[in-house]
């Protein structure tokens, strides 16, 4: 972990960690694809090498992969997922749900549910209630030193520019990755959900630049995650406000696997049941919490052996 992480709440790190486009594309492929060689990875993106690189060193540094030998003719190297790395398939999941029902991608590779046999369509739902749940339905509470300000420090990477291409059938779409792909505009997300609305609000706790937060209120704007309103506040739509299955995800993760100094989580409670969130996902066919090796992604022949 690197040394500046360690004064940043757990929710502080993950963003750190997961805020950049070629990491959660390299997390995605690893789950949907099992790829787990450096040659794989850059045939399949096609991003530089340098890229590639330097975002597996670092998922390797945070845990989240490790590097294992193995025997082809001579000694290779593979990254595997270690169990903190597994630990994020719900949250790629939720991702692919919110794209499924807000980004106008219908045609996604469905997702199997091989204990009852039928298309998953997964959903948040409250570990202890099982009843399902929204943003709406919580309570969070932060702890005295739950912060924000410094997630932007230090600059790691630059900003991904927005692609012109198409994405592919397994790529994420550009909705989810102006959200996700880059660490303020996750950040953002995450203090409207904890109640900021106002400019001035959203500069003064995340400690960001004027010109960047103008730039991610604009973008925000245009997705349909926000509007804005007549006195100069920026509320969640019901498009943003979907996107809170991700971050439930995102914080359970964080939180369980990341350690942040005594005082800086963030405590969600589902109202209707009093239970400190623990989220699930749910089949809508046959009511059961999806368990990572009992589902599989339905890909076509097309998108199996190729683009």
């Amino acid at each position: 972990m690197d040394g500046d992480n360690k004064e940043l709440s757990a929710i502080g790190q993950a963003l750190a960690i997961l805020g950049d486009r070629w990491v959660l594309l390299i997390l995605q492929r690893a789950f949907l694809r099992r790829i787990r060689t450096f040659a794989g990875w850059r045939d399949e993106l096609g991003t530089s090498e340098s890229v590639l690189a330097a975002r597996l060193k670092e998922l390797v540094g945070h845990g989240i992969f490790e590097l294992a030998a193995y025997r082809d003719g001579r000694t290779r190297y593979e990254y595997r997922l270690t169990a903190r790395g597994l630990g994020l398939w719900s949250l790629l999941v939720a991702i692919h749900s919110w794209e499924r029902d807000w980004a106008d991608r219908a045609h996604l590779p469905p997702l199997m549910h091989d204990l009852c046999g039928d298309e998953a369509q997964p959903y948040l739902a409250c570990g202890a209630c099982r009843k399902p749940m929204s943003a709406r339905d919580t309570r969070t509470e932060q702890g005295p030193l739950a912060s924000f300000e410094r997630v932007g420090l230090p600059r790691r990477h630059r900003r991904t520019v927005r692609p012109e291409a198409r994405p592919d059938m397994i790529g994420y779409c550009p909705d989810s990755m102006e959200i996700l792909g880059d660490r303020w505009s996750t950040t953002l997300l995450a203090a409207a959900f904890l109640g900021t609305r106002r400019f001035v609000d959203f500069q003064s706790r995340l400690g960001i630049a004027p010109s960047v937060l103008t730039d991610r209120l604009r973008r925000f704007v245009e997705l349909g995650v926000f509007a804005s309103g007549g006195d100069g506040s920026y509320r969640l739509t019901d498009k943003g406000l979907a996107f809170f299955e991700v971050f439930a995800f995102l914080v359970d993760w964080a939180q369980r696997e990341l350690p942040a100094p005594a005082g800086s989580a963030l405590t969600i409670t589902h109202r209707p049941c009093g239970a400190e969130l623990e989220p699930v996902l749910l089949c809508t066919a046959c009511g059961e919490p999806l368990a990572r090796r009992e589902v599989r992604f339905a890909l076509l022949p097309s998108v199996e052996h190729g683009h």
